[in-house]
């Protein structure tokens, strides 16, 4: 890392506390000396997703309202890391409450962050193997998510047609295929 562009964060405070996102305004001197006076950051719990396949080889993905968007997304499964939560341990949680799979086999694939220039959150992708049906689902109060099945050649066709649009889900796959040397 190149410290000559590492910017100095001289004061901070809060805008907003919420229980899924947080603002803070930082005042910053520049590596020039140039002071930067009001500088936002989204502060927000990291996540984890996972491209999970089952033990006869298909790849659940689950469809969901996002408002923010205003659409219904078809995404990997995932979601946010409790505090003081491992990463796996998350997403074991995760996989089990969101399709009622339980996966043994995890393989992380990449650590990514969904804008570091707003926001100080980064997201485990993990590849997850040999999941088997354990229980119904058991959702938060407000998800509604219906879990479907795709072979990794339905996936590549989605990605194609632009059907899965949440860019972190996106690169999970991307690097899933890879891995599963469905891409080169």
């Amino acid at each position: 890392m190149n410290k000559d562009l590492i910017w100095k964060k001289l004061s901070s405070h809060y805008i907003h506390k919420g229980p899924w996102a947080t603002l803070r305004s930082d005042r910053c001197e520049m590596p020039d000396g140039r002071i930067v006076e009001d500088y936002y950051v989204l502060e927000y719990p990291n996540w984890v997703n996972a491209v999970a396949v089952t033990k006869d080889n298909k790849i659940l993905m689950v469809q969901q309202y996002r408002h923010a968007a205003g659409i219904v997304s078809l995404e990997i499964p995932g979601g946010v890391m409790e505090a003081g939560e491992l990463p796996e341990d998350a997403l074991r949680r995760e996989l089990l409450e969101e399709t009622g799979y339980q996966f043994d086999d995890f393989e992380l694939l990449c650590i990514t962050y969904a804008n570091p220039s707003t926001a100080n959150n980064k997201t485990f992708c993990y590849l997850a193997k040999g999941g088997k049906k354990v229980q119904e689902q058991e959702l938060d109060e407000h998800e509604e998510l219906i879990v479907n099945t795709y072979t990794a050649d339905e996936v590549k066709q989605l990605l194609a047609d632009n059907k899965i649009v949440q860019a972190l889900h996106c690169t999970g796959l991307f690097y899933a295929l890879m891995k599963l040397e469905k891409i080169r």
